[in-house]
């Protein structure tokens, strides 16, 4: 017998900051598996941490992976269930048979049994039939059963009281009083029996071991699903690296030998290693697997790549920058483990009643078997116990754990699998609820990356070498403004040229000497320095400025040629995302520390609802708390150091995947690509799985607050119904599947 090392660590509490420890240890007994170093969760109770597979010793169930691998892992659990329920059933076949074939078939089958046999010896008191399904009952309740024994024994131990207690309870009662009437009929009271028939359940207790092995077996099966997402992306990543040594020689490498400053190449058609930076090379590479995206994206040289995506056309040679857990794509895996496993608000409710529900249902049945034993029809003891049996069998308090956690695992799932990562159960349940979005503007509804939107020249149809010069003048800069214009000459083909006595004005601009000739570019100040008439171009210019633009000028000895206008540019994606958030009638706020004029001419483009510029960090925290005590439930996008503090204050906070660390360190969602349609994409996931999980606390509900009523024999008195332990077994056994597949339906939910 291995023993497994199960502690329950107390939930850490995000008002108080406070954790309690509660250690407990459980040995797991019937599944024989050697600790391999994975630690193992139960999907009700994530505070239960096990070094390996066994049971959950708050409420019995099957303990799983805390984070799945991309290979499919044995699941030594399903396996032993699946064991016993085959041999059940096709021992509870025969049995079931036996005792209620009379009704289908055109003979006795006792009778026939019996006559198989010589007489039955004399210290007989009972005929070979009634042997026969004890012979077969035997093995299935003890055998197939015994975990169920044993975790319901456990929950009494430790007094937490769970659905295997209630399964223990009532598969013993109709054993043992079978067993009982089997070797000493005489001792029964005559209340137990009907004529002189003897009162045998051991088809019942063998019938429901097998449908509640049935249960399991289709719970585990559910339950492997339901952490899918994770399982695909982790298959997607390579297991080798193709590595280029100092001297030249490629040689193939386990992924696990890379390291950061490796120099690897990526050939056609292979999937990237690891994390790092194109530095030979061009290709395009599908990142579907990281954003969501189907079109490829165009790789060249200082490009950043992302492990596990796939290289398509071409063959590039890269530094590898990231390795093993800090990867993006293990990164993720991690925040989609960690956010399955987090504890919803609305969790709270299934909890408070699930701790009582089980003493609750154990009650109902002694009251059950006591008012039948005395105001019930003949044989009044036997319908007792089958009423009582009947209500400790149907009560599923599995189902109500359930309700909760497996929607959370599917919709943090699915949600990792559109680029949304959401890193606790919280967060989804609180995107539902945001009426208000506060959005930086640079990076966030912006490229973050000035883009020249506008060349012109004073003399039309040399604006290709206005171009030129300017590239020229700003090439050795690392200004954003320069850089934005030397990558645009580049893109356009603009010839560059040598610049002579080169000098820079900080605050102004650049000065410099082409092909002999005096040449400026810079801003206003600079040419009202240099006595350069820009008042032919100042109402054209001004209507750049409005629009968000800057300009800047370029001089040439001491005329001005023309000027160029340079922005960070909306993303394409931002127009539709804001329509999207308003659709909804969300209220969307710009926080930005940039200008009032171009904060006012982006928040104008995209119809903003309110904007603020020129707020430092601590304003925009500020900000956050005046809409919060004005009663609004706000969400924060942001992507750089500035945002970090509204980040952690916004009920919700949610990162750009290509902003700084800090910003998505201090947020609870991560949109991968930094596309603000994700946070459309994460509330319309909080919406469905906020439904899912009503659903499932409903479903749940209901089914307890009518089958045990009806267990218990309320509709006897008018239509004569009594439940059958068996359909009790069935119905229960169906409950914890039903809301299990009412969860796996959110993976396909289009967000």
């Amino acid at each position: 017998m291995v023993s497994s090392h199960t502690h329950v660590h107390g939930d850490s509490q995000r008002a108080s900051g406070g954790v309690a420890h509660k250690h407990g240890a459980l040995d797991e007994g019937n599944i024989p598996a050697p600790d391999t170093g994975v630690i193992y969760t139960c999907p009700m109770h994530p505070q239960v941490r096990a070094s390996a597979p066994g049971s959950c010793p708050i409420c019995g169930m099957a303990l799983e992976p805390v984070l799945p691998t991309g290979a499919q892992e044995r699941n030594v659990e399903l396996e032993s269930m699946s064991r016993r329920f085959w041999v059940g059933l096709a021992l509870s076949i025969p049995l079931l048979m036996m005792t209620m074939g009379k009704m289908i078939l055109p003979f006795d089958i006792d009778s026939a049994i019996d006559g198989l046999f010589s007489s039955a010896p004399h210290w007989m008191t009972t005929s070979w039939s009634q042997c026969i399904q004890a012979l077969l009952a035997t093995p299935v309740v003890l055998w197939g059963g015994w975990p169920f024994f044993e975790r319901g024994w456990n929950s009494f131990v430790t007094r937490r009281l769970n659905m295997f207690s209630l399964i223990a309870v009532g598969v013993a009662a109709a054993y043992v009083f079978s067993v009982f009437a089997l070797f000493f009929p005489d001792a029964l009271p005559q209340a137990f029996r009907h004529g002189q028939e003897l009162p045998l359940y051991f088809e019942a207790a063998a019938v429901i071991v097998t449908l509640v092995l049935l249960g399991q077996v289709l719970e585990l099966r559910a339950r492997s699903r339901t952490s899918s997402a994770i399982r695909d992306l982790l298959k997607l990543a390579p297991h080798t690296a193709v590595r280029i040594r100092p001297d030249g020689v490629e040689e193939t490498v386990s992924l696990d030998a890379v390291v950061v400053g490796d120099i690897l190449r990526v050939k056609p058609g292979t999937k990237i290693p690891v994390d790092g930076e194109v530095m030979e090379g061009s290709s395009s590479v599908d990142e579907s697997m990281i954003t969501g995206e189907s079109i490829p994206a165009e790789k060249v040289s200082g490009s950043k790549v992302t492990g596990a995506t796939v290289n398509q056309t071409g063959t590039f040679v890269m530094r590898a920058e990231k390795v093993g857990s800090d990867t993006l794509l293990a990164r993720i895996v991690q925040m989609v483990a960690d956010a399955s496993r987090s504890r919803a608000p609305i969790q709270k409710l299934a909890d408070q009643v699930s701790g009582w529900f089980v003493l609750a249902v154990l009650c109902i049945a002694v009251a059950a078997f006591l008012v039948w034993a005395v105001a019930g029809p003949t044989p009044a003891l036997a319908n007792a116990l089958v009423v009582a049996i009947s209500v400790l069998i149907i009560a599923c308090p599995c189902a109500l754990g359930l309700a909760t956690p497996v929607s959370i695992i599917v919709g943090v799932g699915r949600g990792a699998q559109e680029g949304v990562l959401i890193k606790d159960a919280e967060a989804l349940e609180l995107m539902e609820k945001v009426d208000t979005v506060v959005v930086d503007k640079t990076g966030t509804l912006t490229e973050g990356k000035p883009r020249v939107q506008k060349v012109v020249a004073v003399h039309p149809g040399q604006e290709s070498q206005i171009l030129g010069y300017a590239a020229s003048l700003e090439g050795a800069s690392e200004h954003p403004l320069a850089q934005a214009i030397t990558t645009f000459a580049k893109e356009a083909g603009a010839t560059t040229s040598h610049v002579d006595t080169f000098d820079s004005l900080p605050g102004k601009g650049v000065t410099g000497k082409i092909g002999g000739h005096a040449a400026s570019l810079g801003n206003a100040r600079l040419m009202t320095d240099l006595s350069v008439d820009c008042g032919s171009v100042e109402h054209d210019t001004d209507r750049l400025r409005e629009a968000g633009q800057t300009v800047m000028y370029l001089a040439i000895d001491g005329e001005l040629a023309g000027y160029i206008g340079v922005a960070d540019t909306v993303k394409g994606t931002t127009p539709e995302a804001v329509r999207q958030l308003k659709a909804t009638g969300v209220r969307i706020v710009m926080l930005t520390g940039d200008n009032e004029v171009t904060a006012r001419a982006v928040a104008a483009s995209l119809v903003l609802d309110e904007v603020k510029a020129g707020v430092l960090p601590e304003d925009k925290y500020r900000h956050v708390q005046e809409l919060q005590k004005s009663g609004r439930i706000v969400a924060m996008a942001g992507d750089g150091v500035n945002d970090a503090p509204a980040l952690a204050q916004a009920n919700v906070g949610i990162a750009m995947g290509t902003g700084a660390d800090v910003a998505m360190n201090s947020a609870r969602v991560v949109l991968v690509k930094g596309d603000l349609r994700g946070i459309a994409r994460a509330r319309s996931l909080s919406i469905a799985t906020m439904k899912n999980i009503r659903q499932n606390l409903f479903f749940a509900f209901a089914y307890n607050a009518i089958g045990i009523p009806i267990a218990a024999g309320v509709l006897y008195p008018w239509l004569g119904i009594l439940l059958s332990p068996i359909i009790a077994s069935a119905a229960m056994a169906l409950s914890s599947v039903s809301v299990i597949g009412n969860a796996l339906r959110l993976r396909g939910v289009r967000t």
